[in-house]
Protein backbone atom coordinates (compact mmCIF):
# COMPACT_ATOMS: atom_id res chain seq x y z
CA UNK A 1 0.00 0.00 0.00
CA UNK A 2 1.16 3.46 -0.85
CA UNK A 3 2.64 5.55 1.43
CA UNK A 4 0.50 8.54 2.45
CA UNK A 5 1.98 12.06 0.97
CA UNK A 6 2.01 14.71 3.01
CA UNK A 7 2.53 18.86 1.84
CA UNK A 8 3.93 21.05 3.99
CA UNK A 9 2.55 24.55 3.91
CA UNK A 10 4.86 27.45 5.76
CA UNK A 11 3.69 30.83 5.36
CA UNK A 12 5.74 33.95 5.44
CA UNK A 13 5.08 37.23 5.95
CA UNK A 14 8.60 39.15 7.08
CA UNK A 15 10.07 36.98 8.79
CA UNK A 16 11.89 35.10 6.77
CA UNK A 17 15.11 34.69 8.80
CA UNK A 18 12.49 32.61 11.22
CA UNK A 19 10.51 31.13 8.55
CA UNK A 20 13.29 29.38 7.60
CA UNK A 21 14.87 28.20 10.74
CA UNK A 22 10.81 27.01 11.01
CA UNK A 23 11.76 25.24 7.91
CA UNK A 24 15.07 23.32 9.35
CA UNK A 25 12.69 21.80 12.20
CA UNK A 26 10.27 20.70 9.98
CA UNK A 27 12.48 19.13 7.90
CA UNK A 28 13.89 17.62 10.37
CA UNK A 29 10.29 16.05 11.56
CA UNK A 30 9.31 15.18 7.98
CA UNK A 31 12.15 12.74 7.84
CA UNK A 32 10.99 9.05 6.65
CA UNK A 33 7.51 10.72 5.80
CA UNK A 34 6.43 10.83 1.96
CA UNK A 35 6.34 14.48 2.75
CA UNK A 36 7.26 17.88 0.49
CA UNK A 37 7.19 21.67 1.87
CA UNK A 38 6.18 24.97 -0.10
CA UNK A 39 7.34 28.41 1.36
CA UNK A 40 4.49 30.47 0.56
CA UNK A 41 5.74 34.22 0.58
CA UNK A 42 2.73 36.40 1.32
CA UNK A 43 3.27 39.27 -0.51
CA UNK A 44 5.79 40.55 2.17
CA UNK A 45 7.44 43.28 0.17
CA UNK A 46 10.84 43.52 2.11
CA UNK A 47 12.78 41.20 0.21
CA UNK A 48 11.82 37.72 1.76
CA UNK A 49 10.73 36.48 -0.68
CA UNK A 50 14.02 36.65 -2.78
CA UNK A 51 15.80 35.49 0.42
CA UNK A 52 14.36 32.42 0.39
CA UNK A 53 14.96 31.45 -2.75
CA UNK A 54 18.75 32.18 -2.18
CA UNK A 55 18.39 30.26 1.18
CA UNK A 56 16.52 27.23 0.23
CA UNK A 57 19.02 26.82 -3.14
CA UNK A 58 22.19 27.60 -0.89
CA UNK A 59 21.16 24.96 1.16
CA UNK A 60 20.06 22.20 -1.40
CA UNK A 61 17.04 21.86 -0.24
CA UNK A 62 15.37 21.82 -3.59
CA UNK A 63 17.00 19.13 -4.57
CA UNK A 64 13.97 16.51 -6.02
CA UNK A 65 11.86 19.07 -5.20
CA UNK A 66 12.05 18.25 -1.23
CA UNK A 67 11.70 22.27 -0.96
CA UNK A 68 9.93 24.95 -2.84
CA UNK A 69 9.18 28.94 -2.51
CA UNK A 70 6.22 30.49 -4.36
CA UNK A 71 5.30 33.99 -3.81
CA UNK A 72 0.97 34.51 -3.24
CA UNK A 73 1.60 38.00 -5.50
CA UNK A 74 -0.99 39.74 -2.65
CA UNK A 75 -1.20 39.27 0.89
CA UNK A 76 -5.07 38.63 1.32
CA UNK A 77 -4.55 37.69 4.86
CA UNK A 78 -3.27 33.91 6.58
CA UNK A 79 -6.64 32.03 5.47
CA UNK A 80 -5.80 33.41 1.91
CA UNK A 81 -2.03 32.86 1.93
CA UNK A 82 -2.81 29.15 3.12
CA UNK A 83 -4.87 28.16 0.50
CA UNK A 84 -2.16 29.72 -1.87
CA UNK A 85 0.01 26.97 -0.64
CA UNK A 86 -2.82 24.22 -0.21
CA UNK A 87 -3.58 24.75 -3.93
CA UNK A 88 0.04 23.50 -4.68
CA UNK A 89 0.65 19.86 -5.85
CA UNK A 90 3.54 17.55 -4.87
CA UNK A 91 6.73 18.03 -7.15
CA UNK A 92 5.40 14.71 -9.31
CA UNK A 93 2.05 17.30 -9.99
CA UNK A 94 0.41 14.48 -7.96
CA UNK A 95 -1.88 15.63 -5.16
CA UNK A 96 -1.10 14.97 -1.53
CA UNK A 97 -3.37 13.50 0.69
CA UNK A 98 -2.60 15.26 3.55
CA UNK A 99 -1.89 19.38 4.07
CA UNK A 100 0.22 20.66 7.01
CA UNK A 101 -0.26 24.22 7.48
CA UNK A 102 2.85 25.25 9.72
CA UNK A 103 3.34 28.76 11.31
CA UNK A 104 6.71 30.81 10.38
CA UNK A 105 7.32 30.94 13.98
CA UNK A 106 6.90 27.52 15.05
CA UNK A 107 9.33 24.87 15.65
CA UNK A 108 8.02 21.32 15.45
CA UNK A 109 10.05 17.94 17.28
CA UNK A 110 10.98 15.11 15.30
CA UNK A 111 8.11 13.00 16.07
CA UNK A 112 5.53 15.63 15.94
CA UNK A 113 4.43 15.28 12.33
CA UNK A 114 3.93 11.51 12.37
CA UNK A 115 2.34 11.71 15.16
CA UNK A 116 -0.35 13.31 13.63
CA UNK A 117 -0.52 11.73 10.54
CA UNK A 118 -0.65 8.36 12.55
CA UNK A 119 -3.53 10.05 14.44
CA UNK A 120 -5.53 10.83 11.11
CA UNK A 121 -4.47 7.50 9.78
CA UNK A 122 -6.04 5.55 12.14
CA UNK A 123 -9.64 6.88 11.96
CA UNK A 124 -11.06 8.14 8.27
CA UNK A 125 -13.65 10.66 10.51
CA UNK A 126 -11.35 13.08 11.55
CA UNK A 127 -10.50 15.72 9.34
CA UNK A 128 -7.61 17.78 11.34
CA UNK A 129 -5.15 17.03 13.87
CA UNK A 130 -2.93 19.89 15.75
CA UNK A 131 -0.34 19.66 18.25
CA UNK A 132 0.64 20.39 21.91
CA UNK A 133 2.16 23.78 21.73
CA UNK A 134 4.89 24.92 23.99
CA UNK A 135 6.96 28.71 24.17
CA UNK A 136 10.30 28.95 24.62
CA UNK A 137 10.48 28.45 28.09
CA UNK A 138 8.15 25.05 27.57
CA UNK A 139 5.16 26.63 29.30
CA UNK A 140 2.32 25.06 27.13
CA UNK A 141 -0.12 27.14 25.13
CA UNK A 142 -3.59 27.35 25.11
CA UNK A 143 -4.43 26.16 21.63
CA UNK A 144 -7.43 23.71 22.49
CA UNK A 145 -11.43 25.18 22.40
CA UNK A 146 -14.64 25.13 22.36
CA UNK A 147 -16.75 26.98 19.82
CA UNK A 148 -17.77 30.43 20.49
CA UNK A 149 -21.29 31.57 21.39
CA UNK A 150 -23.12 33.89 23.74
CA UNK A 151 -22.86 31.95 26.94
CA UNK A 152 -19.34 31.67 26.10
CA UNK A 153 -18.67 35.61 25.12
CA UNK A 154 -20.58 36.43 29.05
CA UNK A 155 -18.48 34.01 30.99
CA UNK A 156 -15.19 34.90 29.05
CA UNK A 157 -15.62 38.74 29.46
CA UNK A 158 -17.13 38.07 33.06
CA UNK A 159 -14.12 36.49 34.68
CA UNK A 160 -16.45 35.56 37.95
CA UNK A 161 -16.04 32.24 39.61
CA UNK A 162 -19.62 31.92 40.50
CA UNK A 163 -20.41 32.49 36.48
CA UNK A 164 -17.79 30.27 35.30
CA UNK A 165 -19.20 27.50 37.54
CA UNK A 166 -22.55 28.06 36.01
CA UNK A 167 -21.45 28.25 32.31
CA UNK A 168 -18.62 25.62 32.30
CA UNK A 169 -19.73 23.71 29.44
CA UNK A 170 -19.11 27.05 27.76
CA UNK A 171 -16.29 28.14 28.37
CA UNK A 172 -14.41 28.77 24.89
CA UNK A 173 -10.66 28.02 26.31
CA UNK A 174 -10.90 24.31 27.61
CA UNK A 175 -8.72 23.05 30.03
CA UNK A 176 -5.31 21.74 28.85
CA UNK A 177 -5.67 18.30 27.25
CA UNK A 178 -3.57 16.02 29.09
CA UNK A 179 -3.87 13.46 26.35
CA UNK A 180 -4.98 12.99 23.18
CA UNK A 181 -8.59 13.85 22.67
CA UNK A 182 -11.42 15.74 20.29
CA UNK A 183 -12.00 19.37 20.53
CA UNK A 184 -14.31 21.52 18.62
CA UNK A 185 -11.60 23.90 17.27
CA UNK A 186 -7.68 24.53 17.58
CA UNK A 187 -5.18 27.11 16.80
CA UNK A 188 -3.79 27.39 13.49
CA UNK A 189 0.13 27.08 14.62
CA UNK A 190 0.64 23.25 13.71
CA UNK A 191 -2.50 22.09 11.87
CA UNK A 192 -2.41 18.75 9.61
CA UNK A 193 -5.97 18.35 8.06
CA UNK A 194 -7.05 16.02 5.18
CA UNK A 195 -7.10 16.94 1.80
CA UNK A 196 -10.29 14.93 0.60
CA UNK A 197 -12.25 16.85 3.44
CA UNK A 198 -10.63 20.54 2.04
CA UNK A 199 -11.96 19.31 -1.41
CA UNK A 200 -15.38 18.40 0.26
CA UNK A 201 -15.80 21.71 2.74
CA UNK A 202 -13.32 24.33 0.75
CA UNK A 203 -10.25 25.92 2.31
CA UNK A 204 -10.26 28.74 4.36
CA UNK A 205 -12.71 31.37 4.04
CA UNK A 206 -10.56 34.10 2.83
CA UNK A 207 -13.23 36.94 3.65
CA UNK A 208 -11.38 36.24 7.32
CA UNK A 209 -7.91 38.57 6.86
CA UNK A 210 -7.04 37.04 10.30
CA UNK A 211 -8.31 35.35 13.20
CA UNK A 212 -11.28 33.13 13.26
CA UNK A 213 -10.53 31.34 9.93
CA UNK A 214 -9.37 27.69 11.71
CA UNK A 215 -12.29 28.59 13.62
CA UNK A 216 -14.59 28.39 10.55
CA UNK A 217 -12.99 25.65 9.30
CA UNK A 218 -13.31 23.66 12.17
CA UNK A 219 -17.10 24.12 12.07
CA UNK A 220 -17.41 23.51 8.80
CA UNK A 221 -15.41 20.52 9.04
CA UNK A 222 -17.69 19.35 12.07
CA UNK A 223 -20.75 20.03 10.43
CA UNK A 224 -19.93 17.53 7.33
CA UNK A 225 -19.05 15.39 9.89
CA UNK A 226 -15.27 15.26 10.41
CA UNK A 227 -13.85 15.80 13.75
CA UNK A 228 -10.72 17.67 14.73
CA UNK A 229 -7.96 16.23 17.03
CA UNK A 230 -5.52 17.84 19.45
CA UNK A 231 -2.51 15.02 19.83
CA UNK A 232 -0.95 15.57 23.19
CA UNK A 233 2.30 13.59 21.57
CA UNK A 234 2.93 15.60 18.77
CA UNK A 235 5.13 18.15 20.31
CA UNK A 236 5.89 21.93 19.05
CA UNK A 237 7.77 24.86 19.57
CA UNK A 238 5.52 28.45 19.57
CA UNK A 239 7.34 32.01 19.95
CA UNK A 240 3.63 33.61 19.03
CA UNK A 241 2.50 36.67 17.20
CA UNK A 242 5.95 37.02 15.36
CA UNK A 243 3.88 38.21 12.11
CA UNK A 244 1.37 40.27 14.02
CA UNK A 245 2.79 41.83 17.05
CA UNK A 246 -0.28 41.11 19.34
CA UNK A 247 1.73 40.91 22.15
CA UNK A 248 2.59 44.57 21.71
CA UNK A 249 -0.96 45.62 21.03
CA UNK A 250 -2.39 48.56 22.55
CA UNK A 251 -5.49 48.86 20.98
CA UNK A 252 -7.36 45.67 19.13
CA UNK A 253 -6.99 45.89 15.22
CA UNK A 254 -9.85 46.51 13.15
CA UNK A 255 -9.20 43.75 11.59
CA UNK A 256 -9.63 41.09 14.26
CA UNK A 257 -13.54 42.52 15.57
CA UNK A 258 -14.14 42.46 11.52
CA UNK A 259 -13.00 38.40 11.98
CA UNK A 260 -15.13 37.80 15.06
CA UNK A 261 -18.33 40.11 14.22
CA UNK A 262 -17.85 37.85 10.05
CA UNK A 263 -17.81 34.66 12.00
CA UNK A 264 -20.61 34.78 14.36
CA UNK A 265 -22.93 36.18 11.41
CA UNK A 266 -21.71 33.77 9.00
CA UNK A 267 -22.67 31.01 11.31
CA UNK A 268 -25.30 31.75 13.35
CA UNK A 269 -26.52 34.97 12.11
CA UNK A 270 -26.98 38.69 12.54
CA UNK A 271 -29.32 38.64 15.52
CA UNK A 272 -27.47 35.86 17.38
CA UNK A 273 -23.60 38.18 16.71
CA UNK A 274 -25.47 41.30 18.59
CA UNK A 275 -26.46 39.11 20.96
CA UNK A 276 -22.62 37.60 21.52
CA UNK A 277 -21.53 41.23 21.41
CA UNK A 278 -24.51 42.37 24.21
CA UNK A 279 -23.05 39.14 26.09
CA UNK A 280 -19.71 40.03 26.12
CA UNK A 281 -20.76 43.79 27.00
CA UNK A 282 -22.53 42.75 30.12
CA UNK A 283 -19.59 40.33 30.98
CA UNK A 284 -17.62 43.04 30.45
CA UNK A 285 -19.46 45.34 33.15
CA UNK A 286 -19.09 43.07 35.61
CA UNK A 287 -15.98 42.30 35.13
CA UNK A 288 -15.15 46.30 35.96
CA UNK A 289 -17.50 46.60 38.50
CA UNK A 290 -15.28 43.94 40.68
CA UNK A 291 -12.38 45.60 39.57
CA UNK A 292 -13.77 49.31 40.60
CA UNK A 293 -14.89 47.45 43.74
CA UNK A 294 -11.76 45.52 44.79
CA UNK A 295 -9.26 48.26 43.33
CA UNK A 296 -7.53 46.12 41.00
CA UNK A 297 -6.19 46.69 37.46
CA UNK A 298 -8.66 46.05 34.53
CA UNK A 299 -6.07 45.21 31.96
CA UNK A 300 -7.80 45.75 28.54
CA UNK A 301 -7.25 46.49 25.24
CA UNK A 302 -7.50 50.41 24.63
CA UNK A 303 -10.98 51.56 24.00
CA UNK A 304 -12.15 47.80 23.33
CA UNK A 305 -15.60 47.69 24.32
CA UNK A 306 -16.25 50.96 22.23
CA UNK A 307 -14.70 49.38 19.06
CA UNK A 308 -16.20 46.35 19.84
CA UNK A 309 -19.48 48.08 19.62
CA UNK A 310 -19.09 50.59 17.23
CA UNK A 311 -17.91 47.00 14.43
CA UNK A 312 -21.06 45.67 15.42
CA UNK A 313 -23.40 48.17 14.46
CA UNK A 314 -21.85 49.75 11.49
CA UNK A 315 -22.17 46.35 9.60
CA UNK A 316 -24.76 45.97 6.65
CA UNK A 317 -27.80 45.47 7.77
CA UNK A 318 -27.97 43.13 5.27
CA UNK A 319 -26.24 39.62 5.24
CA UNK A 320 -25.80 39.18 1.65
CA UNK A 321 -22.65 40.54 1.76
CA UNK A 322 -21.56 37.90 4.25
CA UNK A 323 -22.38 34.53 2.89
CA UNK A 324 -19.83 31.81 2.91
CA UNK A 325 -17.31 33.63 0.63
CA UNK A 326 -15.05 30.65 -0.71
CA UNK A 327 -13.38 32.97 -3.14
CA UNK A 328 -12.75 31.21 -6.66
CA UNK A 329 -9.13 30.59 -5.64
CA UNK A 330 -9.37 28.99 -2.34
CA UNK A 331 -12.00 26.55 -4.27
CA UNK A 332 -10.74 22.97 -5.41
CA UNK A 333 -7.93 22.92 -7.94
CA UNK A 334 -7.20 19.97 -10.16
Amino acid sequence: MARPRILVVLLNYRTAEMTLLAAEAALRAMDGLDAEMVIVDNDSGDGSFEMLCEAVLQRGWADQGKVRVVASGSNGGYGAGNNFGIQQKMSDKAKPDYIYCLNSDAFPDRGAIRALLDVLESDSELGLAGSYIKGPDGDPHQTAFRFPSIAGEFEGAARTGLISRFLKNWIVPLPLPECTVQVDWLAGASVMMRRPMLDEIGYFDETFFLYYEETDLCRRANLAGYGTIYVRESEVTHIGSASTGMKEWHRTPSYWFDSRRYYFVKNHGRAYETAATLAHVAGASIWRLRCLISGRQAHAPERFLRDLIQHSLKFPKTNKSLAPAISAKARVVD
